[in-house]
Formats: structure tokens, sequence, C-alpha cells
């Protein structure tokens, strides 16, 4: 027997080499020597912002889907500790009274008869403890430990994985506002500046220098600015909400103070070396686990099909009589048995389902595979967006720099009569669309950074 509980029925595949590039596609300004990663910083002070940081703070100790990751977390534990106990035998109690009144033409009956016993009625009276005991000869509760174990440590990267994307998707949800309320502040100065000049083209119109064509159009240019404005409050208030459940409180107003200019991408963006991401991402952590539980769930289909010895015994006293019920030792008994059970014909059910098994296991290896390629297309995809969005950025920056002083000429030119009204309405759209597309990018920016953390492992 301690040969036999020796053995392994089963060989478990080991976690498969990840195809990773020597680097990232589009790193180049993005890696050093010593190989650092913004993933090692810590979430407060890559996400400076102090209004930023209460959300996410809030976040991370309210939020709903954190907080049922946590249970999950001890539930996993519960079993990991009940696992523990499958190498200890079952000890169970049993306390039992019967009676019974046999036929008088049953076999029973005739006995009682021919021996002249008065009482028509059989008693028995058992207590007892029983015990039970299988021997771990091929490694099935072995197997068993190892993947509960498995599934608790995936339970733990899964609450990682959770406060990953919450962090990330708080910091997005900022950024967005921060984008709306620039957004709306742009409207409601570009309604301003079309007030101002309807109140011009008005004057002119009065004194017969326009037609009442330019006074209709500058109002349609007015009100469509002006339509802007409850669109970007309520979007401003709708994301306020979104925020509010992703930090676990009820819809609410955020009070800030800061502006989207005046938050700043770190000055270093580090995306390290793909290999890296193998331990710091949670999902790919995640992935690596349940190759472990497939292994121990193939261990286990594999041990089914091998004979199981199983150890019993019990011991109490018994009687015919509940006055001689306790009677010591005349009423004690005692049974040991063992027992071999080896499957036989189960319809092939046994080895089917250790086929499965495998199957299972080797699909656990593709989706292993496919999780690390996916992590390093997230973060190719988030390096190349910065980069993009950057030269994007600076290009609306000057272009919006442009429509400003060709806004301001046209005014100054159409005072003094040297411009047409067309030329004036023209400058302003152009202006208040280029501001609005200017600070889209500029969020977009900021959430490529954000993705660019998340997707390397930060914020766990």
């Amino acid at each position: 027997m301690v040969f036999l509980a020796g053995c392994k029925v089963s060989k478990d595949v080991a976690t498969p080499n990840a195809q990773l590039p020597a680097n990232f596609r589009n790193a180049a300004a993005y890696t050093t020597a010593d190989s650092s990663s913004i993933a090692n910083i810590g979430w407060k002070k890559f996400f400076t912002d102090a209004t930023l940081q209460n959300l996410i703070d809030s976040a991370i100790s309210k939020n709903y889907d954190i907080q049922i990751a946590i249970k999950n977390i001890d539930a996993a534990a519960l079993l990991v500790k009940q696992v523990k106990w499958n190498y200890v035998p079952t000890v169970a109690l049993n306390v039992g009274a019967s009676t019974s009144r046999p036929s008088d033409n049953s076999l029973n009956g005739l006995s009682m008869n021919q021996f002249g016993i008065g009482s028509k009625h059989i008693e028995d009276y058992t207590a007892n403890l029983s015990l039970s005991w299988e021997a771990d000869i091929w490694g099935k509760i072995r197997n068993q430990q190892k993947g509960v174990v498995a599934a608790y440590l995936q339970s733990v990267e899964a609450r990682k994985a959770v406060q990953t994307n919450l962090v990330a998707s708080v910091s997005q949800g900022y950024y967005n506002l921060l984008m709306l309320d620039a957004q709306l502040e742009i409207a409601k100065k570009n309604v301003k500046l079309n007030d101002s000049t309807l109140r011009i083209i008005r004057l002119q119109f009065d004194a017969g220098q326009v037609t009442s064509l330019a006074v209709q159009q500058a109002e349609a240019q007015k009100l469509a600015a002006a339509q802007l404005v409850p669109q970007f409050e309520k979007n401003i208030a709708l994301q306020e909400n979104a925020l509010s459940i992703l930090a676990g409180k009820l819809p609410e107003g955020i009070s800030r103070k800061a502006v989207l200019d005046d938050i700043n991408m770190p000055e270093t963006l580090q995306a390290g070396l793909p290999t890296a991401i193998l331990s710091r991402r949670p999902d790919v952590k995640s992935a690596e686990l349940e190759l472990q539980t497939a292994n121990s769930r193939v261990g286990i289909s594999k041990a089914e099909m091998y004979p199981s010895l199983q150890i019993t015994a019990s011991g109490g006293v018994n009687s015919f009589k509940s006055s001689n019920w306790f009677n010591v030792p005349a009423s004690l008994f005692g049974v040991v048995a063992g027992n071999l059970v080896q499957p036989l014909l189960n319809r092939k059910a046994l080895r089917t389902q250790y086929q499965i098994a495998q199957v299972d296991r080797e699909k656990t290896v593709l989706e292993f595979r496919q999780t690390v390629l996916n992590a390093v297309a997230e973060v190719s995809d988030a390096l190349v967006s910065i980069d993009k969005l950057s030269a994007q950025r600076e290009i609306a920056a000057n272009r919006v720099n442009s429509l400003h002083e060709a806004t301001r000429n046209a005014n100054l030119l159409f005072r003094n009569g040297m411009a047409t009204y067309l030329e004036v309405i023209t400058a302003q759209g152009n202006v208040l669309q280029s501001e609005l597309e200017l600070a889209s990018i500029k969020r977009q920016e900021l959430t490529a950074v954000s993705n660019l953390y998340r997707s390397l492992g930060g914020g766990n």
C-alpha cells in the first residue's frame, strides 16, 4: 500500500511556453535597459488627481463587484480547509431501536412458536460508532486538494482582475467627465461669441447694410451652439451617476476642481518587456492556474478507473432487549472489513469522463496561449494609440490656435466692412468644432494611458 500510494496514474501537463515577442510593437520609445514598467507603480502614484484618487479608493472598498470577488475568495478558502479532511476517516454515531411482529406463518413466527417464545414481537437495540476510510492509492484525494488550491488562487487573481479593471474604468470615466466639462464651457463660450456677432448683424440690418437672411443665419448659428449646452449637461449628469455606481454609492454629483488641461500624463511611460505580463496580469495568471485545475481533473478521472481500497469498521452495543442494551461486555460487538472495488462494466462512462478531462485540458492550454496573445495585443494597441493620439493632439491644438486667430481677424474685418457675415459665422463654427474635437482627443489620449497601465497589469 505504501508503494502504491506513491504511484501517479496521470502525468501533469506543464505550463506551455508562451509565444512572446522580444518587445512590444510600437514600444521603441517606451522601453529602457532595466526593463522597468509603469505597472510597478501603485495606482495612487500613477493617478495623482485628488478627486480621482478618492473615487478609486471608494470603488475599491465599496464596489459590489469587488465585494463579490472577495466573497468568492472566502468561499474558496473554506473549500481549501475542508479538502484537507478528505485524508481523515469518516466517523458516524448510529443509535437505533426497532420492533417488529412477524406473521405466525412466517419463518420467524413459526420459529418463535416452536421454541415457545411467548412474545410476538422481535426487538433490536443498537448503538455504535462506524468508521470508513479510503486509501489514496492513486492520488485522487491529492488531486482534489491541488484542484481546490488552484481554484482558491484563481479567485484571488479574479479579485485582482476586478480591481485592475475597476481602477481603469473609474479613471476613464473621470477623464470623460472632465472632457464633458471642457466641452460644456466651450459651448457656452461659443454661445456668447455668437450672441455678440448676432447683435452686430442686427444693428447692420437696422441700418440696411445686410438682409434678414444674415440675421436668420446668425440666429441659427447661435441656437446650434446653445443646443449643445443641455446635451453636455445631460451627459455630465449621466457620467456622474455612472462614476457614483462604480464607487459603490447612490447616484450623486461629483465635486471636482480640476479641468481637462490640468491632467497630464506621467513623464515616463515605460512598458517593460512582454515576459513581465506573465507574472503581472491577473487573467494570464488565472489561465495558468486553470491548467493546474485541469491537471487535477484528469488525475481524478483517471483514478476513478483503478481499484479503490476502502476500510470500514464499526463497534458498539447491541441487544434484543432494552433492559440488556448497555449490559457490558455481553452486548458489545465489533466489525472490521476491507473492500477492494475495481470498476469493470460501466458503459465506458469512466473512460469517457477521463477522455473528456483530457480534451478540456488541451482546451485550457489553448486558452492560456490565447490569453497571452490578447494581453500582448492590448499593450501594443495602447502604445500605438498613445503615440498617434499625441501627434493628433498636437495638430489639433495648432488648428485651434489658427482658427482662433482667424476668428479674431474675421471679426475685425467684419466690423470694418471688409468681410461678410458668412465668413464670421463660418470661422466661429470652425472654432467650436475644433475645440470640441481637441478636448475629445485629449480624453482619448488619457484613456489610452489608462489602458496601457491596465493592460500591463497595473492597479491591482
